[in-house]
């Protein structure tokens, strides 16, 4: 049977192998824990984990981000949006499907098994098994966003997952909306071409999008060939100095811009100042704060469609969980938008 042809169930018996199911992950429960049972058939949305770190640069730990996610998800915060006085469970029927099985040649691709030690002792060598990801990331999105009619979203994990699920989506032609505090645009870094710093520049270079259909928000450190690379591609970029200015400015971009536009939101939790994401690999000073965020997305034009999302860069170390707590809020406000259309087969 071809994947176009596939009925909802058999998308679902060829994804489930590809997870871990959410009670054997380390969080060992599912997104948000909501009380009644929401099946792969019946859900709008279907969320996973990818727990994947190896190129991070600075700080480690994003592999640790969904476990974060889930966690404070179903044990600390209600699904009740407090200021908008809805619940996640009356907007969105959510399936969380597990975290995404990462062979052992994924970790260490060039290293042979009697070398593993060395390997670790030295960590020089940090390329990702491109081949893996390139095979595996747009099966799963087209086969949820296709054939499923799902909206997927990715909990991750570092940036460099999100080139994979941009690219899977760009038949869509969709308006991606990148908050991060990088450009992430670089073309190679320390000799690795597809890393956390490099996606964008990948994804425009490839021509997978056009700058046009790319908003940088929150942005507040690149080099010189990476803003050249924006500014001639006619990327929008909204740094974070101008949007503490006038985050009218940027509100009023995005309710015009997102007019009856597919749209792909990347959610990089370093947009958020250093204060607030404790745990995240590359901090940056001058971000932005939780309030100037939900502004911004609640900012996007109601005819929107969302149709698919990332939230990257989560970690968790020594027991701190406000990155979590910070990332799930943000997830509850970006499904509850009502920029989720009804897309059941």
């Amino acid at each position: 049977m071809s994947l176009s042809n596939l009925s909802l169930k058999s998308a679902f018996e060829i994804l489930e192998p590809l997870f871990v199911k959410p009670e054997r992950t380390p969080s060992k429960c599912s997104f948000a824990d909501i009380p009644q049972t929401i099946s792969f058939l019946d859900s709008d949305v279907v969320l996973y984990g990818a727990p994947v770190d190896v190129t991070t640069s600075f700080g480690k730990g994003t592999n640790k981000g969904p476990e974060a996610i889930r966690l404070t998800s179903a044990r600390q915060i209600e699904t009740y949006i407090f200021e908008r006085k809805i619940d996640i469970q009356d907007c969105l029927k959510i399936f969380d499907i597990g975290d995404l099985k990462l062979p052992p040649s994924f970790l260490f691709p060039t290293v042979k098994k009697q070398k593993l030690c060395a390997y670790l002792d030295n960590n020089k060598d940090r390329h990702l098994n491109t081949v893996f990801l390139d095979k595996i990331i747009p099966k799963i999105t087209g086969l949820l966003y296709n054939n499923a009619s799902k909206v997927p979203v990715m909990i991750g994990g570092e940036h460099t997952l999100s080139y994979y699920t941009i690219k899977t989506m760009a038949k869509e032609k969709p308006l991606v909306i990148h908050f991060d505090a990088h450009r992430d645009m670089k073309e190679q870094y320390e000799g690795i071409k597809m890393c956390h710093t490099t996606p964008f520049f990948h994804l425009l270079n490839e021509r997978h999008i056009q700058g046009g259909d790319l908003i940088q928000i929150g942005i507040r450190q690149g080099d010189r060939e990476e803003n050249k690379m924006a500014e001639n591609s006619g990327v929008a970029t909204f740094d974070a100095w101008s949007i503490h200015d006038n985050t009218e400015n940027v509100k009023k971009y995005l309710r015009a811009k997102t007019w009856r536009r597919k749209i792909y939101i990347s959610f990089d939790i370093d947009v958020y100042d250093l204060p607030y994401v404790p745990c995240t690999g590359t901090p940056e000073p001058f971000g932005l704060n939780p309030f100037q965020v939900t502004d911004i997305i609640m900012s996007i034009d109601s005819g929107a469609q969302l149709i698919g999302m990332d939230l990257v860069e989560v970690s968790l170390k020594n027991n701190d969980y406000r990155e979590g707590a910070l990332a799930c809020h943000t997830l509850l406000r970006i499904l509850s938008s009502g920029l989720i259309k009804a897309r059941r087969k």
